[in-house]
């Protein structure tokens, strides 16, 4: 049992050879095209950060919904970016804020042929950039916070959202946007927990990719990078509460949590390859250090080999354009 009767390199002698045995396999219906929109925009704004990224206008994020269609791209998750700020984030609430009319029009001009999402959480919306609304001293106030995500998963999903992203970690924050929805008729709109989402360093240019106002950080309410077993016991809450999927992020320096999510969960799984990895690859081959398109293929590959039913990257689209000419 041992050479030369095992030779395992007989399954890679040709590229047909390889794509015959492949264990996993991307196809754009995996992949999730994160998109910002911001309010009084004439021209798309690119993110310095984030070099390929921009705020797009209404007609550029249309454009850019109709184009994932096109590519076979399975969701576009909306974030929006106000005008106007304040200490409630009462502009996620607006039926024409930034964000509800941008999944209006994203919905009239796509319809039901790429999952429409919307973020729902307060970071965008509030001049001090947490993820809820603060108490007297400053602490993020979970249960007060809850009922405004209520309100803001329903003006979501009236706008014509197919999923919602709840993505505060906020605790019960499941439940209430469940209820929420199935008392004003939304029974059929999904919710996608962030239900593993940890403070993370690589967050960084999606601070400026939302203009964020955040002073400090958000360690009292995102997980703990040393901890693994948390994560499942969040996961299981969001599934008790109602999630009908749930999702890792970051996703590439927390592959362990996703492998370990994947194992146990009876939904689908997302990942999140975020701004900092998405921005350390295109700066990496930028300086001529790595192969774009390799490492970039390689990359998303990595997260759906450990586990990941759908992907959440900035490089959707043009890695959906790449596996159709393949």
């Amino acid at each position: 049992m041992s050479f030369p009767n095992h030779r395992p390199r007989r399954l890679r002698t040709t590229p047909a050879m390889r794509r015959l045995t492949a264990e996993n396999r991307l196809a754009p219906a995996d992949l999730i095209l994160p998109a910002f929109i911001r309010e009084g925009l004439t021209e798309p704004s690119p993110i310095s950060s984030m070099p390929g990224v921009v705020q797009h206008t209404t007609d550029s994020l249309k454009r850019a919904a109709a184009e994932a269609v096109e590519l076979g791209v399975g969701g576009i998750m909306l974030f929006g970016v106000p005008a106007v700020r304040d200490a409630q984030g009462t502009a996620s609430l607006d039926p024409d804020g930034v964000l509800n009319k941008a999944i209006r029009d994203v919905k009239i001009e796509v319809g039901d042929d790429l999952v429409i999402m919307g973020d729902v959480c307060l970071d965008e919306f509030t001049d001090h950039g947490h993820c809820g609304v603060l108490d007297a001293d400053g602490y993020v106030d979970n249960d007060a916070t809850l009922e405004i995500y209520g309100r803001m998963a329903v003006a979501q999903a009236d706008a014509g959202a197919h999923v919602l992203g709840p993505s505060g970690m906020m605790d019960g924050q499941i439940a209430v946007i469940r209820q929420a929805l199935e008392e004003s008729g939304h029974q059929n709109t999904a919710v996608l927990a962030y239900a593993a989402k940890y403070a993370s360093a690589f967050y960084g240019p999606f601070r400026e990719a939302v203009d964020s106002q955040l002073k400090g950080d958000r360690r009292t309410y995102q997980m703990d990078a040393a901890n693994r077993r948390e994560a499942i016991l969040e996961v299981e809450l969001d599934l008790e509460e109602g999630a009908d999927m749930v999702m890792v992020k970051p996703a590439m320096s927390y592959l362990d949590i996703l492998a370990d999510v994947a194992a146990m969960s009876p939904v689908p799984v997302s990942a999140y390859q975020i701004s900092g990895e998405y921005a350390m690859i295109e700066a990496a081959a930028a300086n001529g250090w790595i192969d774009r398109r390799g490492a970039i293929t390689e990359s998303v590959l990595g997260i759906k080999r450990a586990g990941a039913d759908t992907v959440l990257t900035y490089w959707a689209s043009e890695l959906a354009g790449w596996l159709k000419e393949s």
